[in-house]
């Protein structure tokens, strides 16, 4: 298991574990981590699943494509350690991983 660190933009702290080959997205919705909607569910159609890597693990990520840097232009609360959680594929190499929830989301179930 992949264990992964979610904090809220309220700071509050969420550990959840995932599988080698999930999604950042599954992992928070398998999880019920509303922040995140995934409105395209996945299909790097949009940006509600915007994360902000934290820098200690942000160069341990695969570089982000075209698609997903086209959608991070859409992305509210952007920075220069924003993915989007369906381009986030669990490794091992990522267990511990931690990832903010922007203040400010595109969710339009927030909303």
């Amino acid at each position: 298991m992949i264990k992964v660190t979610f904090i809220s933009r309220d700071g509050k702290k969420t550990i959840v574990e995932g599988n080698h080959g999930e999604t950042l997205l599954d992992l928070a919705q398998k999880n019920n981590i509303s922040e995140i909607e995934g409105a395209c569910e996945g299909c790097l159609a949009c940006s509600t699943c915007h994360v902000v890597v934290d820098n200690s693990w942000y160069d341990k990520l695969p570089v982000a494509c075209d698609d997903e840097n086209d959608m991070l232009d859409l992305a509210s609360g952007l920075t220069g350690t924003s993915r989007l959680g369906c381009q986030i594929i669990l490794t091992p190499e990522l267990d511990g991983l931690v990832v903010w929830i922007p203040a400010d989301v595109n969710n339009l179930l927030l909303t």
